[in-house]
């Protein structure tokens, strides 16, 4: 597996654990922040500089997972926000949706990258 394989899936072994711990509920919302914000960092030191090096596919990837990890971050501010267990509930049905697309673009890079 090339170094650059090791990030993305060291990347979908995270999103699958945060994802798994959201939809079991085995997370508080401060450490849902805290995940969320490592995350993004992994991404920004670890992710984007193998833009440099990747073909468009894999560039448009990136751009729709920086896309997706900000709209995360918005997810986890209206869960913060949100008081009735009904919009609690759908708040994070959509957290664990977001993470998902994002495994789902992990992977695909991933995939790709084994047909080269």
């Amino acid at each position: 597996m090339s170094l650059s394989s090791d990030k993305y899936q060291r990347l979908v072994n995270l999103l699958e654990q945060l994802r798994t711990d959201v939809s079991n509920l085995q997370v508080n919302l401060p450490e849902l922040k805290q995940r969320v914000a490592s995350l993004q960092q992994l991404f920004g030191q670890e992710i984007v500089p193998l833009a440099e090096d990747a073909n468009s596919r894999e560039q448009s990837y990136q751009t729709e997972m920086s896309k997706q990890l900000r709209l995360l971050e918005v997810d986890v501010m209206f869960l913060q926000g949100a008081r009735q267990e009904s919009t609690v509930q759908t708040r994070l049905k959509t957290i664990s949706d977001r993470l998902s697309t994002l495994i789902q673009y992990c992977q695909a890079i991933l995939q790709q990258g084994t047909q080269e």
